[in-house]
């Protein structure tokens, strides 16, 4: 394949993936937006709760992710059955999962008011947060079938079911929030019923796709009359679950750093939330340059071409830089009037605009990080990435951000300075894991060539 060849397979794969995710994060742009209209407190109150049932749903998102390596690598061998094994025990693994962390989030509810958070936010942050840990189960679902397609390289359907269905979420927003269309105002609690009903449809969606389209018939796939074997479902968690393990590790630490905003007060907690929903945008977009890299990698591995996957690496790192810098620039010129569109609060709006201008700094550093751990799960190496996260962002990070803001004169400016240097620890550490792999696995298939090879040998 030629340069431009791979870039263009690149974005055939990345781009829905993309767009997919920037419906998601839309979706919760919207709820802040609206939220935000209801005052301070109950803004705070979506930034309490997302920043905790977050940090359980990304662990399920990453164990999701586990699937998607494990199908293009069967693919590139083009072992069908193999494939419609992984759809049955990642579904039903996968939605186990959900369940769990379902439990684990509502179990969070009765703590917190022990996060030393104003009591005029926790006291509205309970039943909002219910409904958004239930509606992780569904969203288990949608991510078991999503990521098996994704591993066939099928990603436009998953974008159009995540967009309309997160359409559906801004306007139930509109509806139950504000109470129209005959329906009482619901006010936080209206947000909460949204995200549940708009995320089972995204699951109804993404399952009839799956099995009505023809292009999945020849792997046979089907939810009953399987065999339940525990030695897949103990190889998708092990790809799996280290995977969830990473999203863990940093997303915590972004969401502890909500913790200690809120601990320095409502404003400054509103404020850190803005900042991140808006930056999240960005990075919710380069994820899906990180799941082509995983299914580009994965497959190139099955199909023993380490020419074609060092290229494929190259240029999706190259993309990434591209799109982080375009957006960098994007808030750099813009933060005052994006961090306007949450609040009519002066200094919420300018603690958010300043937090963005380090938000620019990172930027780099935030999209290689996502494409390395990407690329790297096409190799399925996932435990060295796993401890490079957590020292970067538990070890480094955190400490780093608690004493920052709540032992300096930085206050929640502090915060932001710890998150630049992590990711860019990370960013930096990881890359040079995926060259390293790329080196060796070239190194093997040469070796492998001249043994098997006597020509090259004479």
């Amino acid at each position: 394949m030629t340069v431009a060849q791979h870039y263009r397979t690149n974005l055939r794969l990345a781009l829905p993936v993309m767009l997919g995710q920037l419906g998601h994060i839309t979706a919760g742009v919207a709820d802040s937006v609206m939220v935000g209209q209801l005052g301070t407190h109950p803004l705070a109150a979506v930034a309490l709760a997302n920043s905790i049932v977050t940090v359980f749903m990304l662990f399920g998102i990453g164990a999701a992710f586990g699937l998607t390596p494990l199908v293009a690598n069967a693919d590139g061998k083009g072992r069908r059955l193999l494939q419609g094994s992984l759809f049955f025990h990642g579904f039903y693994t996968h939605l186990a999962l959900g369940v769990g962390l379902f439990g684990l989030s509502a179990g969070m509810v009765p703590l917190l008011q022990f996060l030393g958070q104003d009591p005029r936010v926790t006291d509205i942050t309970g039943p909002y947060m219910l409904l958004i840990a239930l509606s992780v189960v569904p969203f288990m679902a949608f991510l078991s079938l999503k990521q098996f397609a994704e591993g066939l390289s099928q990603t436009k359907v998953a974008m159009a079911v995540s967009i309309i269905c997160n359409l559906i979420n801004v306007g139930l927003n509109y509806i139950f929030i504000f109470g129209k269309l005959g329906v009482q105002p619901m006010g936080l609690v209206g947000a909460g019923y949204a995200t549940l009903i708009s995320r089972t449809l995204m699951a109804l969606g993404m399952g009839w796709y799956v099995f009505r389209h023809k292009r999945f018939k020849p792997y046979g796939l089907r939810l009953f009359g399987n065999r339940f074997r525990r030695k897949v479902a103990r190889r998708i968690l092990q790809v799996g679950l280290p995977t969830g393990l990473q999203l863990i590790f940093e997303v915590s630490a972004f969401s502890l750093a909500a913790v200690f905003a809120g601990m320095i007060g409502a404003e400054a907690l509103a404020a850190h939330q803005i900042a991140i929903n808006i930056a999240s945008v960005s990075y919710m977009a380069v994820t899906g340059l990180g799941a082509a890299a995983t299914v580009r990698i994965g497959n190139r591995i099955g199909k023993r071409d380490p020419e074609n996957l060092r290229l494929a690496g190259l240029t999706i790192f190259r993309m990434a830089v591209v799109w982080m810098a375009f957006t960098g620039l994007i808030i750099f010129l813009f933060r005052h009037a994006l961090a306007g569109f949450y609040t009519d609060e002066p200094a919420v709006s300018a603690l958010a605009a300043k937090m963005l201008l380090i938000a620019v700094v990172f930027q780099l550093s935030d999209g290689i990080q996502a494409v390395a751990l990407g690329a790297l799960r096409g190799f399925t190496d996932v435990r060295i990435p796993t401890a490079i996260t957590f020292t970067a962002y538990w070890l480094l990070t955190l400490p780093a951000a608690y004493m920052l803001s709540l032992h300096s004169p930085l206050g929640a400016i502090g915060i932001w300075y710890a998150l630049a240097g992590g990711l860019t620890v990370s960013a930096v550490w990881l890359t040079l894991r995926f060259n390293g792999l790329v080196r060796a696995f070239s190194a093997n298939k040469h070796r492998s060539a001249v043994v098997k090879n006597p020509e090259v040998t004479g």
